[in-house]
C-alpha cells in the first residue's frame, strides 16, 4: 500500500495477517472447531463509504460550529491555544492512531478555536474574504474529488513520492520562516508580495493534492476491509488536510485584495 503525503496516514497500510493499520480486523475470528468465537461488535464490522462520510461530516461540523462561536464570542488572542492545543491533539491521535471519537473531536474543535480567531481578524481587515476562503475551499475539494473518482489523475507511487517530498518541503519552509521571525528576519514567503503570493499558490496546489492521497487512503481502508471505527481516524486526515487548506486559500486572499 503507498504512503500518503498526509502524516495522518503514513502509517496506514495492511500488513497481511494483521490486518489493517495495525487494528487487527480479520473479520469474525474462528475458534479451533471452525465456528465464531463471537459476532463482531458494530465497532468492528468492516468501514463503508457512509461510515467515512457521516465522520467526516461531524468532525467537520464541530470546527464549523466551534469557529463560528469562537469568532462571535472569543477574544482573537485564543488562536495561538487553538493552534497548541489542535497541535498536541494531532500529534497524540497520529502517533497513536486513535479512533477515539471524543479525541478526534476534540481536536475538530480546538482548529474551530484557531480558524474562527484568525477569520474574525482576517475578515476585519478585508472584509468577505472569508466567505470567499470558505467557497474555495469547497471548490477545491469538490474539484479533487471529481478528478479521484473519474480517475482524471491516478494515484500513483511516483505521483505519492513526488507529494510527500512537496509537503515535506511545504512544512519545512513554513517552520524555518516562523523561526526566523523570532530573530527578525522574513524570508518573504509569508505577508505581502510577488514571493509570498507565489508560495501560497503552490502550498494551495500541494495541499489540493493531498486530498487525492487521503481519498485513495479511504479508498484502500474500505477496501481491505478494515474496521468501521477506523473512519474516525480518517475523518481527522481529511480535516488535517482541509484546516491547512483553508489557511492557505484565506492567506491568499487577503494578500490579494490588501495589495
Amino acid at each position: 500500500m503507498r504512503t500518503s503525503s498526509n502524516p495522518v496516514f503514513r502509517q496506514l497500510s495492511g500488513n497481511g495477517q494483521g490486518g489493517y493499520a495495525g487494528f487487527g480486523y480479520q473479520g469474525q475470528q474462528q475458534t479451533g472447531y471452525g465456528y465464531p468465537s463471537a459476532p463482531p461488535t458494530a465497532a468492528d464490522r468492516p468501514m463503508t463509504i457512509d461510515d467515512v462520510v457521516t465522520k467526516t461530516a461531524a468532525t467537520l461540523g464541530t470546527t464549523v460550529v466551534v469557529g463560528g462561536l469562537s469568532a462571535a464570542f472569543l477574544p482573537p488572542g485564543v488562536a495561538l491555544l487553538g493552534a497548541i492545543v489542535g497541535l498536541v491533539l494531532a500529534l497524540i491521535i497520529s502517533f497513536r492512531q486513535s479512533t477515539n471519537p471524543a479525541l478526534i473531536l476534540a481536536y475538530a474543535a480546538a482548529e474551530g478555536v484557531f480558524l474562527g480567531a484568525i477569520t474574525k481578524v482576517i475578515d476585519y481587515l478585508v472584509p468577505g474574504v472569508a466567505v470567499q476562503a470558505v467557497i474555495g475551499t469547497v471548490v477545491v475539494f469538490a474539484t479533487m474529488l471529481v478528478v479521484y473518482r473519474t480517475g482524471a489523475v491516478k494515484v500513483t507511487p511516483r505521483l505519492t513520492k513526488w507529494i510527500i517530498g512537496a509537503t515535506m518541503g511545504a512544512f519545512a519552509l513554513i517552520v524555518l520562516n516562523l523561526l526566523m521571525s523570532f530573530f527578525g528576519l522574513n524570508l518573504g514567503v509569508r505577508g505581502n508580495g510577488p514571493l509570498a503570493i507565489i508560495v501560497s499558490l503552490v502550498f494551495i496546489g500541494i495541499a489540493a493534492f493531498n486530498l487525492l492521497l487521503d481519498f485513495d487512503q479511504a479508498d484502500r481502508a474500505i477496501r481491505a476491509g478494515a474496521p468501521a471505527r477506523f473512519a474516525w481516524f480518517i475523518a481527522f486526515g481529511l480535516m488535517v488536510t482541509l484546516v491547512w487548506l483553508y489557511v492557505e486559500i484565506l492567506n491568499l486572499l487577503a494578500q490579494l485584495q490588501r495589495n
